[in-house]
């Protein structure tokens, strides 16, 4: 979701600054910003709720009338909670990251399940894919290994532009740039047609 959220920033940027809509622009500025305060904020409602939620079983050590530099001790003793969860939180923090390394693995398993670092190709990518590939397939034409992957790639480009988020970014660079470039060589009319059919319909909704 953040991730989605971060493209819908970057568009509208690119929008804001060609005239799109200054509001929008605004508010997702804010969002980022909002955003980008939540694991301060979320360890501070945590720490806050924990030590709450432990104190009842301490207070009676600090019921006392007792003072310490004229601060009644049942301050100390909530601070004392609060930095103990935060030093707790560090500890697993360190465990996650030095002993074990797990980030590692994690990292590994979000490129796995990222289709862009599999399967598909991200619409930016392709352009220049596509720019390499026409220029290859010039110059070892006479060369049959290298026929063979130009086609490959011809096939994995023809995939690629037939999904939603290819037809999405057609249509962004048609709303930013005015023109209806890229042409995309290697499409046939009928494939060329079809997606702009589909940047259309996008355009309407």
């Amino acid at each position: 979701m953040n991730t989605l959220f971060g493209i819908v920033m970057v568009s509208d940027g690119a929008s804001g600054s060609k005239g799109g809509s200054p509001f929008k622009k605004w508010f997702m500025r804010q969002y980022w910003r909002v955003q980008q305060s939540q694991t301060i904020i979320s360890m501070a409602f945590w720490v806050t709720t924990l030590t709450l939620l432990i104190w009842p079983y301490l207070r009676w050590r600090f019921e006392n009338d007792s003072t310490f530099a004229g601060i009644s001790t049942t301050y100390f003793g909530l601070l004392g909670i609060g930095a103990t969860v935060i030093v707790l939180v560090l500890l697993v923090g360190v465990v996650y990251d030095v002993t074990f390394g797990l980030w590692r693995e994690h990292a590994t398993i979000i490129g796995e399940r990222n289709p862009f670092q599999t399967y598909q190709i991200s619409p930016n990518f392709a352009i220049i894919l596509l720019q390499t590939n026409l220029i290859l397939s010039k110059l070892g034409e006479d060369d049959e290994d290298i026929k063979r992957h130009c086609e490959f790639v011809d096939r994995w480009f023809r995939w690629n532009v037939d999904t939603e988020i290819f037809a999405r970014t057609m249509a962004g660079w048609e709303n930013i740039m005015k023109d209806e470039d890229p042409y995309l060589p290697t499409l046939t009319e009928e494939e060329r047609a079809k997606l702009a059919k589909r940047v259309e319909e996008l355009a309407q909704h």
